[in-house]
Parts: C-alpha cells; structure tokens; sequence
C-alpha cells in the first residue's frame, strides 16, 4: 500500500525577465510526474541541479502548489500547509539540508525538540518531558546531557541528528529529506545514513530521499526514482538501477558518477 501517491504534478514558475520590455515567460520545473512511497519504503528522488526533485519535495510538504495533478498522503488530500489539519501537518516531518540554519541558534536542543510539541500538542508526553526528550535523544544516538547545549557547540552530524530528533519527536509517518547529508563529510554522511536506516524500521516510517549524489542512493534507497528536466525518467528499484538502468539520462549519472570515483 501506498503511504504517499503523486498523480501528474504540474508546476510552472515565472522565468526572470533580462529587460522590463521582455515577455514574461514561465519554466515547467515539475511536469506530469507521478511517484509512489510504500510503507516502510525509501524511494530516493535524483537528479541534476535544476531537474525538478526539490520542487516536488515542496511540494509534498505544501510549501509550494502545483498548478496541476495531486498529491495524497493514506488516501487524503495533501493540500498547501495552511489548509492542512494538525495531525496531517505532523505527520510529514522534513530534514532539512543544511542544520545550522535549520536549528534556532538562541535554543538549546531540549527546547528546539519541546517547541515541536509546545506546537502540536497531541503528540506531547504528559508530566514531566525531560524523560520524553532523553528518550528522543537517544533515539538519535545523542546523549541526554546534549539537552542543555545550543547547536552553536554541536558537530555538523550532531547538528543533523537533532533536526532528526525534532521531527521524530512528532511520531511522523513520512520523513521527506532534502539533500540531509550533503553538508556533512563523507565518514559523517554514512552514519547519519545509517542512523535514517535505522529509525525507518524501527519507527515504522517511510521516507522520501532528495539528492543528487548516487553513492548516497546505494546506501539508503529501496527503490530510486530519477528526474531530468521537470519528467521522471524512470522509476525502479535499487538494485535494477545499478545494474540495468532502462534510461540514457540514467545511465548518463552512472558512468558520470563512476568517473568522479576514478578521480577520487
């Protein structure tokens, strides 16, 4: 069963005009796209710069509205963030790219995760939250002590971890990762990875991976879906992307990928 279906996605933006004399013309970012995400599913989301994936991504999380097709997440209408209920809105939770701008830098860890429940209440552990947080934490591979310190004196992984643990502290159902790993070092990447793996199974969640990077894929993906210029070009699983892909353009991010390695 799907947890998240995307039927025809359409979405257009103004083009920037060079003079104001020039005709206003608009770019198709996203174009007809239609994109599953099982149950306990990873499905990577790839493609160059300018392809159209974080658009989706914005898409599934209201922060942007399409101009045609539909998304539905369990058979319910995903609509722009402001006209979505409380428990929808919690229930898709994003990992942002970079942390330390996602993480509010006057906060400790402890409140940035209790103002996620301050807001969302439903979720919140009755009584006392310190043995709550602790818990969240832990799950996150961060100590309790982490609690009483701001992000400035955190590693970047660290940094990465807690944006983890404010997002799951909401009991989501679908974490929808923009690049969440692209800011860290490669040893670093592999452990937030890992730590993703994880929390997906023993939370029951379903993730949708945005990145551009397919050694990344390898690590993470059940199924990888590929986009090139606003169309997804082909939609498989990882082992059949790796080892027969049906698309030029993908085969194209292979051997370009494969090249990069030899370098390095």
């Amino acid at each position: 069963m799907s947890v998240l279906e995307i039927r025809g996605l359409r979405v257009a933006f103004a083009a920037p005009r060079r003079s104001v004399r020039e005709r206003r013309t608009t770019v198709q970012a996203v174009d007809g796209v239609d994109l599953d995400v099982g149950a306990r599913e990873t499905v990577a989301l790839v493609g160059e710069s300018g392809s159209g994936k974080s658009t989706v991504a914005r898409c599934v999380l209201g922060l942007v509205t399409p101009q045609g097709g539909g998304i539905s997440f369990e058979g319910r209408p995903l609509g722009p963030i402001g006209k979505r209920s409380p428990e929808l809105h919690r229930a898709v939770q994003m990992v942002f790219q970079d942390p330390g701008s996602s993480l509010n830098p006057r906060m400790t860890v402890g409140a940035i995760v209790r103002e996620a429940w301050r807001v969302h209440p439903s979720v919140a552990p009755a009584g006392d939250q310190r043995a709550a947080l602790a818990r969240v934490l832990s799950d996150v591979g961060l100590d309790a002590g982490v609690a009483d310190r701001r992000p400035s004196a955190l590693s970047g992984g660290q940094k990465q971890r807690v944006s983890i643990a404010r997002a799951l502290a909401l009991r989501p159902r679908l974490l929808v990762c923009d690049e969440a790993v692209s800011a860290l070092d490669v040893s670093v990447q592999s452990q937030i990875l890992r730590l993703l793996v994880d929390l997906r199974d023993e939370h029951d969640l379903s993730v949708l991976f945005i990145t551009h990077d397919l050694a990344v894929v390898r690590q993470i993906a059940d199924r990888v879906a590929v986009m090139h210029r606003g169309v997804l070009v082909e939609d498989t699983s990882a082992e059949q992307l790796f080892t027969a892909p049906q698309h030029p353009y993908t085969r194209g991010l292979l051997r370009a990928a494969h090249d990069l390695e030899g370098v390095a």
